[in-house]
C-alpha cells in the first residue's frame, strides 16, 4: 500500500510540475498605441507606437539580450507589376515585365537586431519576416510558366527597391528596445502616401533562434473630413465626379484668362 501511495503521489507531483512548466513558459503580449488613424487632406504622415511585454521573462536586465523581438506591420495585399528597361537603338524602353500576386502594399519591420541573425531562413520564410522573405509569387501567364528563378529574384529585388524609395517598405534593424526586464517598445513611421486600408501588426518573440510566440493586432487607416467626402463621391458617383472635375478645370481656365489677358 505504501508503494502504491508513493507512486500516486509521485504522479501527482509530476503532473503539477508539468503544469507549472507550462504556466511559466515565455510568451509575448503587445499592442499599438492607437487602433485608428485619421487620414485628412493635411495628412503628412505619423508614427505608431508599439509596446508590449514578455510574460514570464527570465531576462536579468534590458541589456542582457536574452530575447529578440521582431515587429512587422503589413498593409493589405495588392498586385504589383515590375517593368525592366533595356537599351534598344540608343533608347531606354520597357522590354519585359513581371506581375506579382498580391504583395503587401506597405511593409515595415523593426527588430532588436538584424533578422538574419535572429532566426534561420526557414522560420523567416514561413512567417514572411524580412525583405528577403516577403511572399512574392509571380502571376502565372502563358509566357512565364518557365521563368528563371534568378530572373524572378531580380524582379523581386527591383520591386523592394522601388517600394523602399517610396518609403512604403521600411526597416530598422535596431528599432525595438527593451525598457525593462520584460517591457519593450518600438515606433513605426507611416509616410504621407501610405495606402488607406487596414494594417496588420505582428509581433514575434525569439529566444536562441527559436520562435516562442507571436501576437497580432490591427490598426485601421480611415479617411476623414473633405478627403473622405471626395473619395466617396468619386467612388460612388464616378460620372458626376468626372463632370464636376471638368467643370472646375474649365472655370479655373476662364478665371486665369480673365485675370491675365494676353494684351496685358
Amino acid at each position: 500500500m505504501r508503494v502504491r501511495a508513493f507512486v500516486i503521489l509521485a504522479g501527482l507531483l509530476s503532473f503539477a510540475s508539468v503544469g507549472h512548466a507550462r504556466d511559466t513558459q515565455e510568451s509575448v503580449e503587445a499592442d499599438a498605441s492607437t487602433r485608428q488613424v485619421a487620414i485628412t487632406s493635411s495628412f503628412t504622415g505619423t508614427e505608431i507606437l508599439l509596446f508590449g511585454t514578455v510574460e514570464n521573462s527570465v531576462q536579468p536586465s534590458p541589456e542582457a539580450g536574452t530575447y529578440d523581438i521582431v515587429a512587422v506591420v503589413e498593409g493589405v495585399g495588392a498586385p504589383a507589376v515590375v517593368r525592366k528597361k533595356s537599351r534598344v537603338g540608343g533608347l531606354w524602353i520597357n522590354t519585359s515585365s513581371l506581375r506579382f500576386m498580391p504583395v503587401p502594399s506597405y511593409y515595415a519591420i523593426v527588430s532588436t537586431r538584424p533578422v538574419d541573425e535572429i532566426a534561420n531562413p526557414k522560420i523567416l520564410d514561413a512567417n514572411g519576416i524580412g525583405f528577403d522573405h516577403i511572399r512574392m509569387v509571380p502571376a502565372h501567364t502563358s509566357w512565364n510558366t518557365q521563368l528563371d528563378p534568378e530572373e524572378v529574384e531580380s524582379f523581386k529585388k527591383a520591386l523592394i527597391h522601388l517600394k523602399s524609395e517610396e518609403r512604403l517598405y521600411v526597416k530598422s534593424d535596431f528599432g525595438v528596445s527593451f525598457v525593462g526586464r520584460s517591457l519593450f517598445r518600438a515606433t513605426i513611421a507611416l509616410p504621407p502616401n501610405v495606402p488607406v486600408a487596414l494594417l496588420t501588426t505582428s509581433v514575434y518573440l525569439f529566444k536562441d533562434g527559436k520562435l516562442l510566440g507571436q501576437t497580432k493586432s490591427r490598426v485601421m487607416l480611415q479617411r476623414e473630413g473633405v478627403e473622405r467626402f471626395i473619395h466617396e463621391f468619386a467612388l460612388n458617383k464616378p460620372f458626376s465626379y468626372g463632370l464636376l472635375t471638368v467643370a472646375m478645370a474649365a472655370v479655373a481656365g476662364l478665371a486665369a484668362a480673365f485675370a491675365f489677358p494676353r494684351g496685358a
